[in-house]
C-alpha cells in the first residue's frame, strides 16, 4: 500500500501543470491607449460602453505570468513567456476596452480580431490573421503568413493594410488606403478614395470603389491581373501598360503595342477634366478598366 501511494504521489508530481484562467479588470481612461502583446494563441478584442479595460481567458501552464497594468492613461497588457519558449506558452485572451481607445496590438503565432473600437489601431502579427472594423480612425494592421480584412463604416481615414503570403481585403473604406501583398490577392470594395495605392506580386487586385475628384490611383501587380471598376463619375489622366497581357478599356480608347517585338500593350488618355491620376501597370497579366 505505501508503495502505491508513493507511484501514485509520483504520477501527479510529473503531470504537466494545467492552463491557468485568467478574468482580471482595471478601470481605464475613456480614449487611451491599450498595448497588447501575446506571442503565441489568440487576442481578441472588443469595444465597450464602460472606462474599463477587462482580460478574460486562459494562459499555457509554461507561461510565466500575465502583466496587466495602468500607468497614467495607458493599460499594459502583455502575457510573459521563458525566454526558450516551447510548449504551453501560448495564451488565448479576450479583451474589451473602452470603444474610443487606441490599441496597439501585436503576436508572433497569434490570430488577432477587433471589434467596435473607435480609435486607432495598430495591429501586426507575423503567423496568423488579422480581422478589425475601422470608425473613422487611422488603421494599420500586418502579417506575414496570413490574411488581413478590415470593413469600415464609410467613414474617412487612412488605411495601411499588408502581408507577405495572404490576401488582403478592405470593404467600405474611404479616404486613403495602401494596401499590398506578395501572394495574395488585393480586393478594396464598396469605397470612395482620394488616394489608393495597391500592388501584389503574385496576385491580383481588385477595386470596386469611386475614384474621388483630383484622387490618385496606383495599382500594380507582376504576376496577375487588375481588375478596376470606378463607381460613379472619373476624371483623370490615365495611364495603363502590360508587358504580356490584354487591356480592355469600358472609357473607348484602344490600347497600342509598345514595340513591335515585343508583346506588350500601352495607353494613355483623359477623362473628364483630367485632374486625378490613373496608372495601373502589370508583367504578366490582363488589364481591365471599366465604370459601373
Amino acid at each position: 500500500m505505501k508503495r502505491m501511494t508513493l507511484i501514485i504521489a509520483g504520477l501527479f508530481l510529473a503531470a504537466p501543470l494545467l492552463a491557468e484562467e485568467v478574468d482580471k479588470t482595471l478601470e481605464a481612461a475613456p480614449d487611451g491607449e491599450v498595448d497588447i502583446s501575446n506571442i503565441a494563441g489568440s487576442i481578441t478584442v472588443e469595444g465597450w460602453s464602460r472606462n474599463a479595460v477587462e482580460v478574460t481567458g486562459t494562459l499555457g501552464r509554461n507561461v510565466e505570468k500575465l502583466v496587466f497594468e495602468r500607468d497614467g492613461d495607458n493599460v499594459l497588457i502583455q502575457v510573459k513567456v521563458p525566454r526558450k519558449g516551447g510548449r504551453g506558452t501560448d495564451a488565448d485572451l479576450s479583451i474589451r476596452v473602452p470603444e474610443k481607445s487606441s490599441i496597439d496590438v501585436s503576436g508572433v503565432s497569434s490570430d488577432i480580431t477587433v471589434t467596435s473600437v473607435r480609435g486607432v489601431q495598430r495591429l501586426q502579427t507575423v503567423s496568423g490573421d488579422v480581422e478589425t472594423e475601422s470608425f473613422g480612425n487611422d488603421v494599420s494592421a500586418e502579417s506575414v503568413s496570413g490574411d488581413v480584412e478590415v470593413e469600415g463604416d464609410a467613414s474617412d481615414n487612412e488605411t495601411s493594410i499588408s502581408t507577405v503570403s495572404g490576401d488582403v481585403v478592405l470593404e467600405r473604406g474611404s479616404g486613403v488606403v495602401r494596401a499590398g501583398s506578395v501572394s495574395g490577392d488585393v480586393t478594396v470594395d464598396q469605397g470612395a478614395f482620394d488616394r489608393a495605392e495597391l500592388g501584389t506580386v503574385n496576385g491580383d487586385v481588385i477595386f470596386r470603389s469611386g475614384l474621388r475628384k483630383g484622387g490618385r490611383f496606383s495599382a500594380e501587380t507582376v504576376n496577375g491581373d487588375l481588375d478596376v471598376e470606378f463607381v460613379g463619375d472619373v476624371s483623370a489622366r490615365v495611364e495603363i501598360e502590360t508587358f504580356n497581357g490584354s487591356i480592355r478599356n469600358c472609357f473607348g480608347p484602344e490600347p497600342e503595342r509598345t514595340s513591335k517585338y515585343t508583346p506588350g500593350l500601352e495607353l494613355s488618355f483623359v477623362e473628364g477634366d483630367g485632374d486625378g491620376r490613373v496608372e495601373m501597370s502589370t508583367m504578366n497579366g490582363d488589364i481591365s478598366l471599366c465604370k459601373e
